[in-house]
């Protein structure tokens, strides 16, 4: 398909149109690009990444949906499937996106992140701190995992765990350890 004159076409036409912030028409472009090409990943993940942007996240799960079922389906459009269900506040749906898209890559850290949040949201805080901890191990220096182990230690009446993280977090991101102080009235 890369050498499809046709397909070249609407490829720079929509990356033209986003380069000039038209998002709306090269929506338009890719919703035309897949009539003539209706699994085309390029298509799919471009429009799906479009609709999220401006506001459509149903739409843009829809979209994530379809790419999913494609045999080619990108490592990126189950996390980005998982990240707006989350959002949106749909975490079983949520769990398995995610769940999926560590299957494909297991060290992919934002998946273990966003699986930790679709766990907390789904009381299921255990285990939400065995992705969290994942997480934190392929990305130590990132506070928001941090963050939000600390707030599931709280949860689980476990304030000296949380403690040791605020002490954690004062050596590399004091702003975050501050606002946890100040959340959960524990001294780091």
């Amino acid at each position: 398909m890369k050498f499809d004159l046709n397909w070249q076409k609407y490829k720079w036409c929509a990356v033209t149109l986003i380069v000039f912030g038209q998002r709306k028409r090269a929506v338009e472009m890719f919703e035309d690009m897949l009539r003539d090409y209706p699994h085309d990943s390029y298509a799919l993940g471009s429009l799906a990444h479009l609709k999220a942007e401006l506001g459509d996240k149903t739409g843009a799960i829809q979209i994530y949906q379809r790419l999913v079922t494609q045999p080619d389906a990108p490592i990126y459009a189950w996390f980005n499937l998982g990240f707006l269900q989350q959002e949106l506040e749909h975490p079983v749906d949520a769990e398995f996106s995610f769940r999926r898209a560590l299957e494909l890559n297991p060290k992919l850290d934002q998946a273990w992140y966003g699986l930790g949040l679709a766990l907390i949201q789904q009381n299921r805080l255990e285990e939400a701190i065995v992705a969290l901890e994942r997480n934190t191990k392929l990305q130590p220096m990132s506070p928001y995992a941090w963050y939000q182990l600390a707030r599931v230690h709280v949860d689980r009446q476990q304030p000296e765990e949380a403690t040791k993280i605020i002490q954690h977090l004062k050596g590399f991101e004091p702003k975050f350890a501050r606002q946890l102080e100040r959340e959960t009235g524990l001294n780091g």
